[in-house]
């Protein structure tokens, strides 16, 4: 697996220059799509509406401000009470303070909510930077009253398992016990398959909920990307019931920690050792296995024990896992480890490499086997032998410290320091990080032995993160996407599933990506025609009231503004949702409710993202008025963008 950077066009100023590179690439990414389905003039409105020119990184002349004021006419950035980075970096910041406190909220949270604006204006945004860096010290009371209705995110796997049982387990139960399934059997599978659908259900409700309500708003977008970083698909044989504690007991605890620990937490994961076979992997028939006190006195049975450290209690075929291994050596989690979690698909490393360190990880395993259970290690089925791996000796002999001592490798490796300091540069910054500032995040990783917070400190302090191209930059994934309106819009979270499966109709399910490398972090994934206009109709959904949980009224100034003519109620608008920054042309759709695409939708556009079965101009008209407004405003250029 390839992890693959693109320069992305970039709507922050209005130059001629900009706008052709703009322009060629959004017409590059309309063109991949699917002809049968949106036809040449829908592409080229389309095109024009992605390449719309954001007018947020023009200053204006020095001293044209008011006294007091920053070269742009703003305020300045207050700093003084604040443990803040060094003055040279705050000297070279490109952006004005307004756009400082609007970049920090739209990077390091899901989007600003009413009145988080002016509180980070207030407090400076270095002081706010600071705080978001020690989550320990915020308050989140609000978010762990919500949770605590929640009914399986406390319990062990074990637990979930036992309470929650697959529907399939309990068919072939009764095929034992009675031979033939009676209607009240019917009646008691159905229930099972519905409670067994609470666990996912709940996870990915929380996850919503969490981004929506937490103070701790960087701790919660660190949990995002390290569970896409170590990504676990939710859709292979039980692996679902193990994501709870991998959210809550694995990536959580570690998020802004050290990377070593957290990789060795995600190592003794049950999600990570089931969804990539390393629960199977066992020494090869013919290699030197470890011996335990309590088998020194009789002959090792490598075969024997391999079929009791992989074994899960008798289960009729028809019930059987789908991806059945052979018994020995099983790559995929070493392979994964080495390419997609530390050094990176260019780290150096070789298949052999990859064979050693499997070999070094055998008999790391799950104690109830295919059910899961706690971490343990088997010396029985651990291979032995002496092994080399990126050109170090592993002597003979050793057992679990072994693998620990391949995890302290990786984890010191430059190349991981390197890649580590490249993905967080992507996510932060830009699509194509700046190399300067890798280098320097990456120097942070090494100093510091891998400290994740000082590594996001040193990002997003940095002139880049605060220039004028960075502003604005990054296209928002599906997730980021529903919860910043959620958040946006004052938006009480559901707490039944409905705002995550609004994220996978918008083509990101959570736990929902199959291969291990994860979603993708750059902008280019996510804006293809179709994504374009069902990312509008969300918006337009969200404002006329077809959200769960989402009530226009709650926006806190939503009765004044509709009260108000409509030129007023638009400059309301940009001024609650983008801080008064948007594109003539943006302004011109929200003023005529004219939106270059829903015009021409009908038989050209894709529906799957309809509605209660309103689509394209129904929905327009629907949403009449101040929620039209709104809705339009949701789905611009400026708000799908972060």
């Amino acid at each position: 697996m390839m992890w693959h950077t693109h320069d992305h066009s970039r709507c922050i100023n209005a130059s001629d220059s900009a706008a052709s590179k703009r322009k060629t690439s959004t017409e590059q990414a309309v063109n991949r799509s699917d002809p049968a389905l949106f036809g040449p003039a829908l592409r080229r409105r389309v095109s024009a509406f992605i390449a719309i020119p954001l007018f947020v990184g023009c200053a204006a002349p020095a001293g044209s401000g008011p006294a007091g004021s920053g070269p742009d006419g703003t305020r300045p950035i207050r700093t003084s009470a604040a443990p803040s980075p060094a003055a040279a970096n705050i000297a070279a910041r490109e952006q004005t303070a307004d756009q400082q406190v609007q970049h920090a909220l739209n990077r390091l949270a899901f989007g600003p909510r009413p009145g988080d604006v002016a509180a980070v204006r207030a407090q400076g945004v270095d002081r706010w930077i600071d705080r978001q860096l020690h989550p320990e010290r915020l308050g989140d009371t609000t978010l762990t009253g919500f949770l605590a209705a929640y009914e399986t995110l406390g319990k062990t796997s074990a637990a979930l398992y036992a309470d929650y049982p697959p529907a399939a387990q309990a068919l072939a139960q009764l095929q034992r016990r009675n031979g033939v399934i009676t209607a009240e059997d019917s009646a008691r599978i159905r229930e099972q398959s519905r409670r067994s659908s609470i666990l996912l259900g709940e996870l990915t409700s929380s996850r919503v909920a969490r981004a929506v309500l937490t103070e701790r708003q960087l701790d919660e977008v660190m949990v995002d990307f390290w569970e896409n970083h170590f990504n676990v698909f939710s859709g292979k044989d039980r692996t679902r019931y193990y994501l709870t504690a991998f959210d809550t007991k694995v990536i959580r605890p570690h998020a802004l920690g050290h990377f070593r620990d957290l990789l060795g937490a995600v190592a003794k994961s049950e999600a990570m050792l089931y969804y990539l076979d390393n629960w199977q992997s066992v020494a090869d028939s013919g290699r030197p296995v470890l011996q335990t006190t309590r088998t020194q006195n009789r002959s090792p049975n490598p075969r024997a024990a391999a079929r009791r450290a992989t074994a899960a209690p008798p289960r009729p075929a028809s019930v059987l896992p789908t991806a059945q291994r052979r018994r020995g050596l099983n790559e995929n989690y070493a392979r994964e480890l080495m390419e997609l979690h530390t050094l990176g698909v260019d780290g150096g490393y070789t298949q052999q490499d990859v064979i050693e360190v499997a070999r070094a990880l055998t008999g790391w395993t799950l104690d109830r086997g295919a059910q899961g259970g706690s971490f343990v290690f088997r010396p029985l089925v651990h291979d032995a032998g002496a092994k080399t791996i990126l050109g170090q000796h592993f002597p003979a002999g050793r057992g679990i410290e072994e693998g620990e001592a391949v995890l302290d490798l990786l984890a010191r490796h430059p190349k991981t320091a390197t890649f580590i300091a490249t993905k967080l540069a992507r996510r932060f910054v830009s699509d194509s990080p700046p190399p300067a500032l890798v280098t320097r995040a990456a120097a942070t990783f090494r100093a510091t032995n891998g400290d994740i917070r000082e590594v996001v400190r040193t990002i997003v302090t940095s002139p880049e993160f605060f220039s004028a191209d960075a502003y604005r930059a990054k296209v928002k994934s599906p997730f980021e996407l529903v919860v910043s309106t959620l958040r946006a819009m004052n938006a009480t979270p559901d707490s039944t599933p409905r705002s995550a499966q609004l994220i996978s109709r918008l083509g990101q399910p959570i736990f929902g990506h199959q291969a291990p490398n994860g979603y993708p972090e750059t902008g280019d994934a996510w804006m293809n025609t179709g994504a374009i206009l069902n990312r509008i109709n969300f918006g337009l959904a969200v404002a006329s009231g077809r959200v769960p949980g989402v009530k226009l009224a709650a926006w806190p100034t939503s009765k004044e503004l509709a009260a108000l003519p409509r030129e007023q109620q638009v400059d309301g608008v940009i001024r609650e949702l983008f801080g008064g920054a948007v594109s003539a042309d943006t302004r011109q759709v929200l003023l005529t409710g004219t939106n270059p695409f829903l015009a021409k939708r009908g038989s050209e556009s894709d529906t799957s993202f309809a509605m209660n079965g309103n689509t394209g101009t129904k929905r327009q008209a629907a949403a009449a008025g101040f929620a039209q407004i709104v809705g339009l405003a949701l789905g611009a250029p400026e708000f799908q963008r972060r």
